[in-house]
């Protein structure tokens, strides 16, 4: 439309005058009240064109790709992606995860490219009046004081989990990120291996633009399941959350795609679980040797064993509910 920006021209205006970009400013906002991100803000929600190739400068929506695949605007509110007949039909775990996350007031509000490049919700992070690596300082206070919500996987400077729910979804499709002015790039690529995010929580530069994602074609009759594990039933962070989506032929799994969030300073993929279930049938005991293998990559900090037994336990929980109950004799 006339008049709107283009994204040139935000990416410009962060260069120019610092602070950072905002969308749905769920965060984006709860930063600025603590005083912790003073701004300014260049908001997106007036974005027009690219001024490059016809249709990438759309932030908004759902668009089909050839070959079955689905372009999500990164403007694309949880709660749209949570409703979305075509999501919900075609890439199930994606609806589930929006679905869950946060509260119907935050979902209505918050966007997918913000839930992808939010801030983690560490209490030393949070409190303006504490130094920590995500804000220039030179050690991480979780590490030696209260990191009970902390990582279980990983050993890098800072120990807090990355909070993104759509990340840990998208990665069981190997989805891929649009970014303004640059080649498409796996949505993994977004976090890196999480040595390097201990002064941020993504790799996209401050003046650089989400602009969307991209599903490849979803897996002919398959089934997806969410599951968090969380210290009360509403409007709680995850301390563990898993995505599975499989297809079956019969009772034998053919594909299968498993992901965790909550764990590590990155959502994980976890190829040795879906190692362990392909090519084997969906029994209860497959399905818990198959959520056992995540032991192996686990390094609790002092206070965060628990944490070990209830990503195996997340992670089987999610593989049950895809799965569905047996069928009836």
């Amino acid at each position: 439309m006339s008049g709107e920006p283009a994204l040139a021209d935000l990416s410009a205006a962060v260069l120019a005058r610092g602070g950072e970009l905002r969308a749905g400013g769920t965060d984006t906002t709860a930063r600025q009240r603590s005083g912790i991100s003073p701004g300014p803000f260049t908001d997106l929600g007036g974005a027009g064109g690219t001024g490059g190739t016809a249709g990438t400068g759309d932030l908004h929506g759902c668009t089909p790709l050839p070959g079955g695949g689905l372009r999500i605007g990164a403007l694309t509110t949880l709660a749209t992606l949570a409703t979305d007949p075509r999501v919900r039909g075609g890439w199930p775990a994606v609806a589930l995860a929006a679905g869950s996350a946060a509260t119907p007031q935050i979902r209505a509000a918050g966007t997918l490219g913000g839930n992808l490049l939010q801030r983690n919700r560490c209490w030393y992070y949070r409190n303006p009046h504490v130094s920590c690596l995500q804000k220039g300082g030179t050690d991480c206070p979780a590490r030696q004081g209260d990191h009970h919500f902390g990582v279980v996987c990983g050993d890098g400077p800072c120990v807090t989990p990355h909070p993104s729910t759509l990340a840990m979804a998208l990665l069981t499709y190997d989805a891929e990120a649009e970014v303004h002015g640059e080649s498409p790039r796996g949505v993994a690529d977004l976090y890196g291996d999480g040595d390097r995010l201990f002064r941020t929580d993504h790799l996209l530069p401050p003046d650089r633009i989400l602009t969307a994602v991209r599903l490849p074609a979803p897996w002919p009759g398959e089934r997806a399941a969410c599951h968090r594990a969380t210290s009360r039933a509403h409007a709680e962070w995850p301390l563990v959350e898993a995505t599975v989506r499989l297809a079956l032929d019969g009772a034998t799994i053919t594909h299968a795609a498993v992901a965790a969030g909550g764990v590590a300073r990155v959502p994980l993929r976890l190829p040795e679980v879906e190692a362990a279930l392909i090519a084997h049938e969906a029994t209860p005991g497959v399905l818990a040797a198959a959520a056992a293998t995540v032991l192996a990559r686990c390094r609790p900090l002092p206070q965060t064993g628990y944490k070990a037994t209830l990503f195996r336990d997340t992670v089987l929980e999610a593989l049950e509910q895809a799965v569905g109950p047996p069928a009836a004799d």
